[in-house]
């Protein structure tokens, strides 16, 4: 495993080089300037556009991503919407009776990377977290700053038609999240203290280990657990506490702010309110998450509501134009077609379906029924995308902001167009999105650090030296996120957390009979408690 150390360290390295001395100026962007030159080329791979002509351009990672959703809500007989309401009970815990059991003793291999052992008995294991805590802790990592502005950039460029794809592509995320998360507990592994590992690293080690594939499936966890830690570092952390600063920084006065200049201390403040989270693991994550998620997720959709509702009289024309949009769009770049385009992006972007992160965090659930915290990942979509991401949409439709003016904003100037919609109905709510935002960016950070650690503890082992090695990188990377401006970084940790995609895929895929038999098996089990 010296190689995968190596290999990381010379990514930390550079970013470790502008912590020690980030007061000298300019030292940022020669940072960014030499590591983009050096990583360039995986970014322009993960983030090629395919030329359809007419100003359309799509990213070639959206075909998988919708393809695979596609394919898994007609091979599940579409699971994403007859099980819409059991999801919700498994939630509210109506089966509860049925999944109790008693905890085992260590199953799985607990020696990451090693010939893993099959086993069906961990799925009689305690496990760590609730179904309700699993989902939060798997939702924080992503509602968050791309609902705020990603979908402000989408309507912008697409239109208020986009709307309409982004929930489309959202429903269809569902199944795909489904696949994912019941194999994160199918295969998951547990260590004598109870600690759960889990996610696409043993999933596609152990499952395509039983399906005779078993170099396939080293070759393909071992890229995931490295991309995964990448964009643990920077997407999932760097770009999150990047972007809040950024607003925090404009809504207290801009250049003008107190703040100015002093995001290295922004940085600090919360690299201390993680640490102090994240040493307590997935139990520690969870209680933070199931009690921030929800607060904020009623908050905003509350504050979206009220501005939906105080232009009553407007509501049918902007579901009339996110309808006429969506098939007859009018002078919107690349035409029906962009504007699909730009719905399934942003949808794609938002809820992850189909990347695999969000499996890491549901495997810790405790469960003797893979299945069931598969029928409680779908909802995380739907919450995401189909509820928190429309409404944005039609807040912005409905104050006017949709323009093409806007199509070239960055993700701090289209929060400040979200915040200024919100504010031409309530006066004073810039100052609680600002609040919100902050704390959506970190609870994703704590649940992304966790992601990032599964992946570290697969290559590194899962001594307590490695665990605090991990963390403390992780904190140092907050504090360089807030204070400097790595553009290069950011986008080669972005393009990391997409390429998570391409080794989880080829398993989702090869693995979804198994996923069948799980299902079929929960189902059975439940029958007698749903009539």
């Amino acid at each position: 495993m010296k190689k995968y150390l190596l290999s990381l360290i010379a990514l930390v390295l550079p970013i470790l080089t502008f912590a020690q001395d980030a007061t000298e100026q300019g030292l940022d962007q020669k940072i960014d300037q030499a590591f983009g030159e050096a990583t360039g080329w995986f970014v322009n791979f993960i983030f090629y556009q395919i030329d359809f002509g007419g100003g359309v351009k799509v990213f070639w990672v959206l075909f998988p991503l919708i393809i695979g959703a596609t394919y898994f809500t007609f091979y599940f007989k579409f699971i994403n919407f007859r099980g819409f309401f059991t999801s919700i009970n498994i939630v509210r815990g109506k089966y509860d009776d049925i999944d109790h059991h008693e905890a085992m003793p260590v199953a799985g291999d607990p020696t990451p990377g090693g010939d893993a052992i099959e086993t069906i008995a961990i799925e009689g294991h305690e496990g760590e977290v609730s179904h309700f805590q699993a989902l939060t802790a798997a939702l924080s990592a992503t509602v968050g700053l791309g609902n705020i502005a990603g979908v402000a950039i989408a309507v912008s460029i697409g239109g208020a038609g986009a709307t309409f794809w982004m929930i489309v592509a959202g429903l269809l995320g569902m199944a795909s999240k489904f696949v994912e998360c019941t194999l994160g507990v199918k295969y998951r592994d547990i260590n004598e203290d109870g600690t759960v590992y889990g996610g696409p690293m043993y999933y596609l080690t152990k499952g395509l280990k039983a399906k005779g594939m078993a170099g396939l499936g080293k070759v393909l966890a071992v890229l995931f657990a490295i991309f995964v830690i990448g964009g643990s570092f920077g997407g999932g952390n760097m770009f999150q506490v990047n972007q809040a600063f950024q607003l925090v920084e404009n809504i207290t006065g801009g250049t003008d702010s107190f703040l100015h200049g002093y995001g290295w201390a922004f940085g600090l403040v919360m690299a201390i309110l993680v640490g102090i989270v994240i040493i307590g693991g997935i139990k520690s994550i969870a209680k933070v998450t199931d009690k921030i998620v929800p607060f904020m997720v009623v908050i905003y959709v509350a504050a979206s509501l009220f501005v939906i509702f105080a232009n009553f009289d407007m509501i049918g024309d902007a579901f009339g134009q996110i309808f006429t949009g969506a098939f007859s769009p009018e002078g919107v770049a690349g035409g029906a077609v962009g504007v699909l385009v730009q719905g399934f992006r942003r949808a794609a972007f938002s809820n992850e379906a189909g990347i695999g992160s969000a499996s890491i965090a549901h495997s810790a659930v405790k469960t003797k029924y893979a299945a069931s915290e598969g029928m409680v990942a779908l909802l995380e979509p739907f919450i995401d995308t189909v509820l928190v991401c429309t409404m944005t949409a039609l807040v912005l439709i409905i104050t006017g902001n949709v323009t093409a003016a806007n199509a070239s904003l960055n993700d701090a100037e289209a929060i400040l167009l979200t915040s200024g919609a919100f504010e031409s109905a309530i006066s004073w709510f810039p100052y609680v999105l600002t609040v919100a935002v902050v704390l959506f960016a970190f609870s994703s950070m704590i649940s992304w650090s966790y992601y990032g650690f599964q992946g570290w503890s697969y290559l590194f082992g899962r001594s307590k030296k490695m665990e605090y090695t991990y963390k403390v990188i992780f904190c140092l990377f907050v504090i360089v996120g807030a204070a400097a401006s790595l553009g290069s970084v950011i986008g080669f940790s972005d393009a990391m957390i997409f390429a998570m995609m391409v080794p989880n895929m080829i398993g989702l895929v090869i693995l979804a009979p198994r996923v069948r038999e799980e299902l079929s098996k929960y189902l059975k089990a439940i029958k007698p408690s749903k009539e």
